[in-house]
């Protein structure tokens, strides 16, 4: 199994330094450790500096800048059957790595995604909602408590059969994360990709591969929980242009339509029970969360088909133009 980790800023320079250790640390080994800077000359110099005389690869993305394009360039770089993601501000636990060798030991299993804990830089806010954990890149109420198979893992925390990823040609470099911005869904577009590649295979999510996912405090603020949903709504949109609306929405409906509305449910139930002003701001905060995510993927959709109506009027004229 390769690990690879990508990286795009000096800031998080100790959290990679923890990363890599915690990959060091794992029983049994990961085959390689492959770290991927992302178009930063100076950290690339620092991670050369610090990982090489340890065995691990430290490579340059050469594709498009952004979250996806570094992922395919680990992918290119690795040699092991399986590639296993970790984020450069995470943290794997002990098991990590075991818990997701046990999965592709069955040939029928093309990827694992692991848990994602939140470790909050300061505290969790006390409206933030616990179904909505992927605001910050962690596991969600919703998710399945045991082994079980799902659409998608949850990027910093997943792994895929290499030959699998390039069969479908890699993450699509048109979405996911490009520096700071709160855009994503790259690994959800892959595993649709995936599963419509490979019908008889399966995506598993496991429980017993964790790690631990540094929340900083500026995403414990409301401005980022609005910008992150937005944002989601507005990534959702891109998958449905690539893939079909159906596969892009299946998790989500199911999400919406039980998690949500008994999230809300039990935080008022709550709130009378205890006087708890904490929960009126949770289920306050689990409805301005889908309105805005909602919105967002409304705003979307309706982009990309104006986008769509102009190029083929472009099209149109072109054709009538060549036929005078």
């Amino acid at each position: 199994m390769s690990v690879v980790i990508c990286a795009y800023t000096t800031s998080r320079w100790q959290q990679l330094q923890a990363a890599v250790k915690s990959v060091l640390e794992q029983d049994p080994p990961a085959y390689e450790i492959v770290v991927v800077i992302d178009h930063c000359p100076r950290l690339e110099e620092s991670a050369r500096e610090a990982f090489s005389a340890r065995g691990v690869h430290v490579v340059a993305n050469k594709a498009a800048r952004g979250l996806a394009g570094a992922r395919n360039t680990g992918t290119a770089h690795a040699r092991a059957d399986v590639i296993v993601f970790l984020d450069d501000d995470a943290v794997a636990l002990p098991g990590w790595l075991a818990g997701h060798a046990r999965h592709h030991a069955h040939p029928n299993v093309l990827g694992v995604g692991g848990l994602v804990v939140p470790e909050w830089e300061d505290h969790a806010p006390r409206w933030f909602p616990i179904e909505f954990g992927w605001v910050v890149g962690c596991s969600y109420l919703g998710q399945p408590a045991a082994t079980a198979p799902v659409r998608n893992p949850i990027g910093a925390n997943m792994s895929f059969r290499r030959p699998v990823i390039e069969a479908v040609g890699g993450f699509a470099q048109s979405l996911g994360r490009v520096g700071t911005s709160p855009v994503g869904c790259e690994e959800t577009e892959l595993s649709i990709r995936v599963a419509a590649a490979y019908p008889d295979g399966r995506i598993l999510h496991e429980p017993s591969a964790p790690v631990r996912h540094q929340v900083p405090s500026s995403r414990g603020t409301w401005s980022y929980f609005r910008r992150r949903c937005w944002a989601e709504g507005r990534s959702k949109a891109r998958v449905s242009r690539l893939v079909s609306s159906r596969s892009a929405l299946a998790s989500e409906r199911a999400y919406v339509r039980t998690i949500l509305p008994d999230g809300v449910r039990r935080n008022l139930v709550e709130a009378v029970r205890t006087r708890d002003f904490g929960h009126l701001l949770r289920a306050a905060a689990i409805c301005a969360g889908l309105a805005i995510t909602t919105a967002g993927y409304c705003v979307g959709h309706i982009g990309h088909l104006q986008q769509s109506n102009l190029e083929a009027g472009n099209l149109s004229r072109t054709r009538e133009m060549g036929s005078r």
